[in-house]
């Protein structure tokens, strides 16, 4: 495997492990400014990668999303997924923050997600392509902040689908509940437990490509024209 392909690799895996534990981080200070010390006393505030980890979210998929591609002959896929959901006392950020509270703490990590790609879109605008001649630590900045680009973006429109378990869904459960549409809340409470086979479903079929791929383009060609 030649240098440049570990350095795209070691760059993809700090620019997803930054977009992942940040974006749960996010959640959790938004759900302590209301009131709710769940995430802070588990520890889950801290930016200590291992204790985020998700077998699934953050190991399996992103492996399976970046090298399954590679070995039918086609180039390396996008890396993508998630860390362990810190734990939200719901019942808290309402009480305190009503149901717009609540869905603050829905948004704050797709906001988190977004914000970062902005910046990261200034800073790739900002940035000569590398050439020959360049040095690895400058080649690794540019290959770091242009996934960063990339991921984030994949994230934020990843987490704004309705899928059960997710940010998209929990948002709508909330507008639903806040707005006493009760039967739409329920409906994401009781599929819950099948979020994470609609997640596979997505990305492992073409379905991806219009719910998720398409959005990320059109995000990505408004940023930065790519």
């Amino acid at each position: 495997m030649e240098s440049i392909d570990l350095l795209k690799i070691a760059a993809s895996v700090l620019a997803l492990a930054i977009a992942i534990i940040g974006h749960e981080i996010a959640h959790g200070l938004v759900a302590y400014a209301y009131g709710d010390t769940t995430a802070k006393n588990a520890g889950r505030l801290s930016i200590n990668p291992l204790i985020h980890v998700d077998l699934v979210g953050t190991i399996i998929v992103p492996l399976t999303m970046y090298f399954l591609p590679m070995l039918v002959g086609a180039e390396s896929g996008f890396l993508f997924g998630w860390a362990k959901p810190v734990p939200i006392n719901t019942a808290t950020v309402i009480r305190k923050g009503g149901y717009n509270g609540a869905m603050q703490v829905d948004l704050a990590g797709i906001v988190y997600n977004f914000t970062l790609a902005v910046f990261a879109s200034i800073a790739i605008m900002a940035m000569a392509k590398p050439t020959t001649v360049d040095s690895l630590i400058y080649v690794f900045t540019y290959l770091f902040v242009f996934q960063l680009l990339i991921i984030n973006v994949v994230l934020g429109v990843f987490n704004l689908l309705p899928i059960p378990q997710f940010d998209g869904a929990h948002l709508l459960m909330h507008l639903a509940l806040k707005h006493k549409v009760n039967a739409i809340a329920e409906f994401f409470y009781k599929n819950e437990r099948y979020g994470i086979i609609v997640v596979l479903i997505v990305l492992m079929t073409p379905l991806k490509d219009y719910v998720l791929l398409m959005p990320v383009q059109t995000i990505l060609n408004l940023l930065v024209g790519i």
